[in-house]
């Protein structure tokens, strides 16, 4: 019964592992295709987070964007943990 468990448990791992592999061959390739310098890519990070910052308390060591390719499509995803809301904030006071 234990070796059955180990057994299960260790085949369980493998796919988890194929699967994270695969996900970050994808973001190599996605860098790649893009032709996306890094530190462009860090500017737009930071700008992303100083705008998100005026409406949602966020945390910019929590938070990642990175560039995805899915079926020859490359997009941008920002992945930004809300601490919490900022009050609500009117139109006319953001353009202001």
């Amino acid at each position: 019964m234990v070796l059955r468990t180990l057994l299960d448990n260790m085949l369980r791992r493998q796919p988890a592992s194929a699967a994270r592999a695969r996900e970050r061959l994808q973001i190599v390739l996605a860098y790649d295709r893009s032709n996306l310098d890094p530190e462009l890519l860090n500017q737009i990070r930071r700008e992303i987070f100083e705008v998100v910052a005026r409406y949602i308390e966020v945390n910019p060591d929590e938070g990642d964007v990175s560039l995805e390719t899915e079926d020859n499509v490359t997009v941008l995803v920002a992945n930004l943990p809300i601490r919490r809301m900022v009050p609500a904030i009117s139109a006319a006071q953001i353009h202001n």
